[in-house]
């Protein structure tokens, strides 16, 4: 999947800007972004501090853009943008304060057109990532919520799908409605025909409690709209994935069983079952990857290496050329 994000974007220029400027894993994935022709990055950060850690890494990053909001020519005109976006909550002297910030500010940059996406987290927090996006850059049309996905990647495995592990804490039933939908929509983006299953401890009314109650009201209004993929819910993991146990707990589901886009109850059960299958798995997680976002914006884990800011990078990049 990942070759296949590459052949779409290398060569177009794709500007995606990363927050962190001067962190050792940032830089050695933008060196190799650059070099291969893939990505230009922008670092963001002070000058001084992203060479002196490049030096000490031993990073060539010449031909690299680095940016710092501090030295920023257009930051009055941003400043002025902020002020109309956040009308009657933010006065030009916090504004400014705001921007001098990376988060903010490459928010910002992409809000402007400066930049295709945006990539942090690194060392921000996911709230401090999606935050900015929420303010700026806002909401896609017809979208509500913000969520994620990480999309789980074994060789010699069917690819797997996971949301939401990192953004809405505990979903309504209208949340996971819209999480699902959302998730339905990133998946295809990525070549991936979703077959989704809405996870819990009850498959089809075998158990009762709160968390059942709404992940089978979510199923049930999902099943009244006129979806193109299959959805089944509320299911327990084993019928989700194992046609044996399918076939007694849920024999007239059309996907029990070969499910492959898994939809969690809330944050816990997503953080919680993403991590199993990386760690324990052996799966690769790629994201989390934002959903319902107006622009290319995505989140890192704080424990990522270089080769998942790369990866991360190059789906940043993608999404430009899709339906976002």
């Amino acid at each position: 999947m990942i070759n296949a994000l590459k052949e779409k974007i290398k060569g177009k220029g794709t500007r995606i800007v990363f927050t962190e400027g001067s962190d050792p894993r940032i830089l050695e994935a933008a060196v190799r972004l650059h070099k291969e022709k893939v990505v230009e990055p922008v670092l963001l950060g002070n000058r001084a501090e992203i060479i002196g850690s490049a030096q000490a890494e031993g990073f060539d990053i010449e031909g690299i853009e680095m940016l710092d909001p501090a030295e920023y020519k257009n930051m009055n005109m941003m400043v002025k943008r902020v002020v109309e976006l956040r009308k009657g909550k933010m006065d030009e002297a916090a504004a400014r304060e705001a921007c001098l910030k990376t988060n903010f500010f490459g928010t910002m940059y992409v809000e402007l057109g400066c930049a295709d996406g945006l990539l942090g987290g690194a060392t921000y927090s996911t709230a401090d990532t999606v935050r900015p996006a929420l303010q700026l850059v806002k909401t896609r049309p017809g979208n509500s919520i913000v969520s994620s996905c990480f999309i789980m990647m074994k060789e010699g495995e069917e690819t797997l799908v996971m949301g939401d592990c990192s953004i809405n804490i505990d979903p309504s039933a209208d949340d996971l409605v819209e999480i699902t939908l959302q998730t339905a929509h990133t998946v295809r983006q990525f070549g991936i025909e979703p077959r989704i299953g809405l996870l819990s401890y009850s498959t089809l009314g075998s158990a009762k409690g709160t968390s059942v109650e709404k992940v089978k009201e979510a199923s049930t209004r999902l099943k009244r709209m006129p979806l193109d993929f299959g959805v089944e819910g509320e299911v327990q993991f084993d019928c989700a994935v194992a046609p044996e146990v399918a076939s007694l707990k849920a024999p007239n589901s059309t996907v029990a069983g070969k499910i492959n886009t898994f939809i969690f109850p809330n944050i816990d059960a997503g953080n919680i079952g993403y991590k199993i299958a990386a760690r324990l798995g052996g799966y690769e997680a790629i994201g989390p990857i934002l959903q319902g976002l107006n622009a290319p914006i995505n989140d890192l884990s704080r424990g990522c290496n270089a080769e998942e800011v790369y990866k991360m990078a190059i789906v940043t990049a993608a999404q430009k050329y899709m339906d976002i």
